[in-house]
């Protein structure tokens, strides 16, 4: 059932991140109830498409009107016999709702309380929107990114939302369990989308420190400058990838490319920045006269760091995705699979809603009232 089986989590609805976090505490095995509202579901809530979310899957649905006293008394109830809280309102909002951290702690001095939101409970910024851009732009990592006479552009809410935001404050709730299941030790987890991808990039950070890149945009072979570490366009409008940086990965890329004897590969350093651009140009060259396929079957699989750039669409046809059941079919859609992979509590995902059984009965199995049960789920 999961390495979270036994686990009891209230989800107060939101945006992005939090539906995500509790996606994967779900995917671990978690029980997760979702506190919706009461009246058609909001912006928050229905930002994915509303019949094939994959956010919410393996979680059981509420509606409650947080505005009445009945909807507040009824989450604190659920709080009581849960092990955690996740909620991603702007400061101050659960607080005005009767459920704040101080409150459902007196509840239940055990509860790790998770508050995820984009920068912090305090400071400048806290009360400011924002969505991903504009909290990894704060760290550092926006900058780094993007071709060097373009503008910084990173995959969308990947490294801010998913990383920063939902992963990050899944491991904050899965280690503040562990005094809490020990010692009965509830806290308070202060979870920013910002701080979450800063501290994702401590080891760029170690090598921008070490000298390996620096604050001319581009430059660095990190950030694609270097010939052997960046994108290619082929003859058939897809693209590939390159990153060989130890040099005996870079040998065998050359090797691979018959490159060995062309002077302009034979007579420069791996790491001679001035012979860059001339190397870029020829690799250019080259892979845009053959197709992608063609370098997919020269390089894929060999010790050159190499793959294609796959698109949503074509990622679980790839024959290293297939092998390895990366990604589940459920109807017309493709969902990835949960990772890491436990060898003694795997965790198979509710894909189509149908496993989790009635929300209604496993209410009535903790002991709430049929009115308050038809209140909630109807």
């Amino acid at each position: 059932m999961g390495p979270l089986e036994g686990i009891r989590i209230v989800e107060i609805a939101g945006l992005g991140a939090a539906p995500m976090c509790g996606m994967m505490l779900a995917d671990l095995g978690a029980e997760v109830f979702v506190i919706d509202r009461k009246n058609d579901r909001g912006a928050e809530a229905t930002l994915h498409v509303k019949d094939r979310d994959m956010l919410n899957r393996g979680k059981h649905m509420l509606r409650v009107d947080l505005k009445q006293a009945e909807g507040t008394e009824f989450v604190l109830d659920l709080v009581e016999k849960s092990q955690a809280l996740l909620e991603s309102f702007r400061p101050g909002v659960m607080e005005r709702l009767g459920l704040g951290p101080d409150i459902c702690l007196e509840r239940n001095n055990a509860l790790v309380y998770a508050r995820l939101t984009g920068w912090g409970q305090n400071g400048p910024l806290a009360m400011a929107a924002g969505h991903d851009p504009n909290y990894v732009a704060l760290t550092g990592a926006l900058y780094h990114t993007g071709e060097r006479a373009g503008v910084p552009q990173s995959p969308p809410t990947l490294l801010g939302d998913a990383a920063g935001g939902a992963g990050i404050t899944a491991l904050g709730i899965c280690a503040a369990l562990i005094p809490a299941l020990h010692r009965g030790q509830g806290q308070v987890i202060d979870a920013a989308i910002g701080e979450g991808t800063g501290y994702l990039t401590t080891l760029v950070r170690s090598l921008y420190y070490a000298g390996q890149m620096n604050d001319e945009r581009g430059s660095s072979w990190m950030e694609g400058a270097a010939p052997w570490s960046r994108a290619y366009a082929c003859a058939d409008g897809d693209f590939i990838t390159l990153l060989p940086v130890e040099e005996r990965f870079y040998k065998t890329l050359l090797g691979l490319l018959e490159l060995e004897e062309d002077s302009l590969f034979k007579d420069a350093h791996q790491y001679d920045k001035s012979s860059w651009p001339h190397q870029v140009a020829r690799l250019e060259s080259l892979f845009a006269s053959k197709d992608r396929d063609y370098w997919c079957q020269l390089l894929e699989g060999t010790d050159a760091c190499f793959a294609p750039v796959l698109a949503y669409s074509e990622v679980h046809d790839h024959p290293h995705n297939k092998a390895r059941r990366n990604f589940k079919q459920s109807g017309d859609d493709w969902y990835p699979v949960p990772a890491p992979r436990f060898s003694e509590t795997p965790h198979e995902p509710d894909w189509d809603g149908t496993r989790i059984g009635n929300v209604g009965d496993v209410l009535a199995g903790m002991g709430f009232a049929d009115k308050t049960i038809k209140s909630v789920t109807g």
